[in-house]
């Protein structure tokens, strides 16, 4: 059969309508890019998205990317699930916990949160919950009405690039655009048709999250609980979540799922005799840890779960994906609309692929400690009594919560390559409201003279705010990027102006008049 062509060339094929491909999706709409979602499944909806299966936990880098695109608000289900490791409102107060590592939980009346000095009153929380289907939900709607095309039960078959455009294939269909970028998934076929190596460590275990009618609960501990033989967790009535030290064969093998195999791992890693009368539902994921060496080839890119995978352990695999999509977004719309070199576009990899490496690191790391064996009990002791204190506890908090995460952009102050701190204005208005546009914004704080001519000479791309704050944190003026990163820190309100030049020169072409 003959291949249906798609005659229109978009800006942007993105292969995966789920979060990352969404969010996106999103921010090169936005910046007025025409954009195709190419999604394999027929319908997004699906009980694995839905909770207690589709919760997770967004980290500080995730909620400022909501809030300052103006969707934070929308997000409900938050407000009703207080606690993000257990989906209930129980265990309020300094003893709840706020987070894990490795099953270790840190408390919230142990957290130090004055060691965060650029964290300022009013800024978003450091963590929330929601849902897959949420947030899904929220990102398809905002998709649509900037104009995003969206086009499901359509999977990547094939893969071509030159020069000057991509064309994909779906079966019989072919569409066309200048660029692709890979957002479907660990098994992605942008990253397989586009010649990417995945590099990595094969897994430790093979984990289950299952929805089971269980005869006597009360035979299992609450909580989450690391034993000789694995780790178990019952957080809600019947859902329960283990990891089995089988090297990932019984998920690699593919075998179909059976209440009489869930209940003979249960109970040999429980050590109980538990009875489950029925399973509803279940799925299997490993620890298994690769990157691909590069996030872009040619007029392809990878992004999300196509470009890295970890164990889910600590909940950070969505908030890299998103992450990424922040990141990408303007760089790969600046370059679309020759706003810039391409060496801005190759930072994406530059500034990301380090983040990912740490949070695979961070994934071994856990599963190191859970192992059932002497050492890895040992290590989980000492482990234990670090995050039982107030410095142990406010470290766990700040890496889980992505407090501390930094580009290695140069400079000398230390909030250069850091988010930047939701300044408030005397009116009340803070800064992370003023970013729905996505521009980069020039703030300063003094209306200084070698300032305010600047952004004219970069057209609408970068917007000049000018205006008291109530805490300037000892600086003048700041460059902040699209992504809310700060590019450039003055602190004083002397004549910056030829320094400032030099640093937007990096990111855009002067416009021509």
């Amino acid at each position: 059969m003959k291949a249906t062509t798609n005659p229109s060339i978009h800006d942007v094929i993105i292969s995966g309508a789920g979060p990352v491909g969404l969010f996106l999706a999103c921010e090169l709409a936005l910046a007025k890019c025409s954009v195709l979602i190419l999604e394999k499944t027929e319908s997004p909806h699906s009980p694995l998205k839905h909770l207690p299966f589709g919760i997770r936990g967004f980290s500080a880098p995730t909620i400022e990317a909501l809030y300052r695109r103006g969707l934070l608000a929308e997000l409900e289900i938050h407000k009703r699930l207080k606690n993000p490791h257990t989906g209930t409102t129980s265990g309020q107060g300094p003893q709840r916990q706020a987070g894990h590592f490795a099953g270790i939980p840190f408390l919230e009346g142990n957290i130090d949160t004055s060691q965060w000095e650029y964290r300022l009153p009013g800024s978003p929380e450091t963590s929330l919950i929601s849902e897959m289907a949420e947030l899904e939900a929220i990102l398809t709607r905002r998709a649509e009405a900037l104009g995003v095309e969206i086009r499901r039960g359509l999977s990547v078959t094939d893969v071509l690039q030159t020069d000057e455009s991509v064309t994909v294939w779906s079966e019989n269909q072919s569409f066309h655009a200048k660029w692709l970028v890979g957002c479907d998934g660990s098994r992605s076929m942008v990253r397989k048709m586009g010649g990417f190596e995945f590099a990595g460590t094969e897994p430790e275990f093979t984990g289950y999250t299952t929805l089971v009618d269980i005869a006597d609960p009360e035979k299992l501990r609450p909580g989450r609980n690391v034993t000789s033989a694995g780790m178990y967790m019952q957080s809600q009535p019947g859902y329960v979540l283990m990891q089995d030290f089988d090297g990932g064969a019984f998920h690699s093998s593919e075998t179909p799922i059976t209440r009489e195999h869930i209940q003979d791992v249960l109970r040999r890693i429980s050590g109980t005799d538990v009875t489950i009368n029925a399973l509803h539902t279940a799925t299997t994921w490993t620890d298994r840890a690769r990157q691909a060496t590069r996030y872009r080839n040619g007029r392809i890119l990878l992004a999300g779960d196509a470009a890295h995978i970890h164990s889910p352990l600590g909940g950070q695999g969505l908030n890299l994906g998103l992450g990424d999509a922040m990141n990408l977004g303007w760089k790969l719309a600046a370059a679309i609309q020759k706003h810039t070199s391409d060496d801005l576009l190759d930072s994406y990899h530059s500034e990301r692929h380090p983040i990912g490496v740490q949070v695979l690191d961070w994934s071994r790391a856990q599963v190191a400690i859970m192992q059932p064996a002497p050492h890895a009990r040992a290590l989980h002791a000492i482990f234990r009594d670090l995050i039982s204190t107030r410095d142990g506890a406010t470290y766990m908090a700040g890496k889980v919560w992505g407090i501390h995460m930094h580009y290695d952009l140069g400079g000398n102050h230390p909030l250069i390559g850091r988010s930047v701190p939701n300044f408030e204005f005397e009116d009340g208005t803070k800064i992370g409201e003023l970013m729905h546009d996505g521009r980069m914004i020039l703030l300063d704080f003094h209306a200084s003279a070698s300032l305010q001519r600047l952004p004219n000479e970069y057209g609408e791309r970068v917007r000049y705010i000018s205006g008291q704050v109530k805490d300037q944190l000892g600086l003048s003026a700041v460059l902040i990027r699209p992504d809310g990163i700060i590019a450039w820190v003055s602190e004083s309100t002397g004549n910056n102006g030829k320094h400032l030049d030099q640093i937007l020169s990096r990111y855009w072409n002067v416009v021509t008049h």
